[in-house]
């Protein structure tokens, strides 16, 4: 009969997508041996060699609902080219098949169609970490580890960022592999018995904003509403208690690492006590 038919059409829908998400699963999870892997993926007719993208996202806050497989789903309808799958309990994980020659930027236009699509009355709910482009199915796990470290290296370094890409962690990517006696060491030596963390507000929003104005005190003054004099003031008044001169390139690099190697510090005593 025609019900029959329909009711066995779906069985195998459900059986192959089922499948295909274990499949998936034990690729990205590293759980599968290659030999094993092209006799499922030819059985499942899954390419292997194609370029997909990775991209993990990640509820940023416990109570927020709208992070569902299908919710990332229904913004890629095309399940043969995207295909979504959940990992965890926090995290859903989206593989998108990719033309020949993307660039980082445009999974980053990706991710953001998916946190703004996601973001729920203008608060940011999730993160989206960006693994670098696999071009062969096994990988995929390489990507999404990738992922992993994109979200945990933003969570220390860039915390307004939203969407995180592996291929653009900068300094931070070398800072958060380094052993935190070596910090606390580098620190020592740049600071003395001081910490970063002794600095007040004021101190700590004018170094950031002459950083972000690429050392200018003209334009960085016109930024903080003072006086020329009023910076310069600030800065010798900084260079007589930590030694360094932040108009010196040298100094500033200095400075602004040790700024980052406290963050990753912090960070990471969360983590461990």
């Amino acid at each position: 009969s025609m019900a029959a038919g329909a009711l066995n059409a779906a069985q195998s829908y459900y059986e192959e997508k089922y499948d295909k998400v274990s499949f998936i699963k034990n690729i990205i999870s590293d759980n599968i041996m290659l030999s094993d892997l092209y006799i499922r993926a030819k059985e499942l007719h899954v390419e292997t060699e194609l370029n997909r993208g990775v991209f993990l996202i990640r509820r940023l806050d416990e109570y927020f609902e709208g992070l569902t497989v299908e919710a990332v789903q229904n913004i890629f309808p095309d399940r043969q080219t995207s295909f979504a799958l959940s990992m965890g309990e926090s995290d859903v994980v989206l593989i998108q098949q990719l033309g020949e020659n993307v660039s980082t930027r445009d999974l980053e236009k990706t991710a953001q169609l998916i946190e703004e699509t996601l973001r729920e009355n203008g608060e940011s709910t999730v993160v989206v970490g960006i693994g670098t482009v696999a071009a062969h199915l096994r990988d995929l796990a390489k990507s999404y580890k990738e992922a992993q470290i994109a979200i945990e290296v933003g969570k220390v370094f860039d915390t307004e960022k939203y969407v995180v890409s592996y291929e653009n962690l900068g300094i931070g990517r070398l800072i958060y592999q380094l052993p935190i006696p070596l910090c606390k060491m580098f620190i020592r030596e740049i600071f003395g018995g001081k910490s970063p963390d002794d600095f007040d507000e004021e101190t700590l929003t004018t170094i950031n904003k002459f950083f972000e104005n690429s050392l200018n005190v003209s334009e960085t003054s016109r930024q903080l509403f003072i006086h020329r004099n009023t910076l310069v003031y600030r800065l010798d008044k900084l260079q007589k208690s930590t030694g360094l001169d932040l108009r010196v390139f040298e100094d500033a690099i200095t400075f602004k690492i040790a700024l980052m190697v406290v963050q990753y510090m912090k960070y990471m005593e969360t983590l461990d006590y």
